[in-house]
């Protein structure tokens, strides 16, 4: 089952312990389309400039993803630099030029309209909502934000939410969207607001989904569902965690469109999948490690994930 994910494709440069890397490929569309690739078929919708050549059209379709809905317009395309020399958890940002995403109008090409799932990556929520809204026979949508759209586009954004089945953020996100610094309720608060289903992504902690009644998880009657937590694995190097929690949702996001049925059981395998793609996009300076991964390299780490998390 096809994807459409809608967002950014961009370049970084990025400096990090491990050193230093100029204008790589980047962008939340990117990375997440990228990571879903490896479970199902994949649309980007994305406006890229005039220096987004061959060589970072050759990324995408070695993995077959479906790239008719990246608009190219006169300019430049997205270029974000910043740094993780204080901490690897919290990037420091120096230049942000928007160029040609700017006036970035999302554009559904007619063959992306069958899509039975929509990611709706980290971009203003007005466009993610209109895309929404564009698309009504979606399956299953998820989205992203973050705390720019949260603290200063709020009214908008919660005009978003309701149309979301999935809500992918951080904790730090989840506590200042609900206002409340108890991320158990954040996350009820959170989940009022519309998405059936929330995943707080903890970074190198893994991650941690809360349910709504309307949601699938398992439940006892009359009772609210259980949170369900997929774990981190313990790495010996990060080398640039820029786009770690796009990789998260690419392979949460796949793997869910990649099964016949959304069950619990899905659901947590979902987490872990997630977790996997999570870890290997920080191996390397921006997409080259997901652009080097094999199936069997994902899956091996899968049952490590597992085994992680057994008792005896």
């Amino acid at each position: 089952m096809a994807i459409t994910v809608v967002g950014s494709v961009a370049f970084d440069s990025i400096e990090t312990p491990a050193g230093k890397k100029d204008r790589c490929l980047g962008g939340a569309a990117t990375h997440f389309s990228l990571a879903a690739s490896f479970f199902t078929d994949v649309r980007v919708i994305a406006v890229v400039g005039e220096d987004f050549g061959p060589e970072q059209e050759a990324v995408f379709k070695k993995r077959n993803i479906d790239i008719q809905g990246i608009e190219r317009a006169p300019g430049k395309s997205f270029f974000w630099e910043g740094s993780y020399l204080d901490n690897l958890n919290e990037a420091k940002t120096h230049i942000t030029d928007l160029n040609v995403f700017a006036s970035f109008e999302p554009k559904i090409p007619e063959a992306y309209r069958d899509s039975e799932f929509l990611f709706l990556a980290n971009i203003d929520p007005v466009l993610q909502r209109r895309v929404r809204n564009e698309m009504p026979d979606v399956k299953l949508v998820a989205g992203d934000t973050m705390n720019y759209w949260i603290k200063d586009h709020r009214p908008a954004l919660l005009q978003m939410l309701k149309g979301l089945d999935i809500l992918l953020i951080n904790d730090t996100e989840a506590r200042m969207l609900a206002g409340n610094n108890n991320l158990v309720q954040a996350a009820r608060g959170v989940l009022n607001l519309g998405p059936h289903t929330l995943v707080v992504k903890h970074g190198e902690y893994g991650a941690t989904a809360f349910f709504s009644r309307n949601s699938f998880a398992p439940k006892g009657e009359g009772l609210e569902p259980h949170p369900f937590r997929a774990p981190a694995l313990p790495l010996e190097e990060v080398v640039d965690p820029t786009g770690a929690g796009d990789s998260f949702a690419g392979g949460f996001f796949g793997y869910l469109a990649s099964q016949r049925e959304l069950t619990p059981a899905t659901f947590r395998r979902a987490m872990f999948y997630g977790s996997v793609m999570g870890s290997y996009a920080v191996e390397r300076f921006g997409t080259e490690r997901i652009q080097a991964l094999t199936r069997k390299e994902i899956d091996d780490r899968f049952i490590l994930f597992r085994e992680l998390t057994h008792l005896d």
